[in-house]
């Protein structure tokens, strides 16, 4: 992955659309990731979140897109890419809604 890659991660238990802040290696030492951070603002437009830097693990990485963007502020993704993103948010919220019933039926 280089500077300016575009993709779908876990930051702070939310999906939300990343881009790298300087490239990345395969490397053991390279498990940290440095990111900006964006949030939906309407159909295919992110904006920068209101935390717009994070680092997150390279773990927490769904999906890397083949493209790459030199902007900070706002990202708009092609339509297949938007459907993806779409699609892992939907997933990761029946996840959650899922984990939070079997806590709350433990409780019982």
């Amino acid at each position: 992955m280089n500077r300016g890659t575009v993709a779908i991660a876990i930051v702070q238990h939310q999906v939300m659309i990343i881009q790298l802040v300087q490239g990345y290696s395969h490397h053991r030492r390279d498990r940290w990731l440095d990111v900006y951070t964006y949030t939906p603002f309407g159909d295919h437009l992110f904006l920068a979140s209101s935390v717009p830097q994070a680092r997150i693990a390279s773990s927490d990485l769904l999906t890397i897109f083949p493209f790459r963007t030199t902007t900070t502020d706002m990202i708009e993704l092609p339509a297949q890419a938007y459907q993806e993103f779409l699609q892992l948010k939907a997933k990761h919220q029946k996840k959650q809604e899922s984990l939070w019933r079997a806590w709350k039926a433990k409780l019982r």
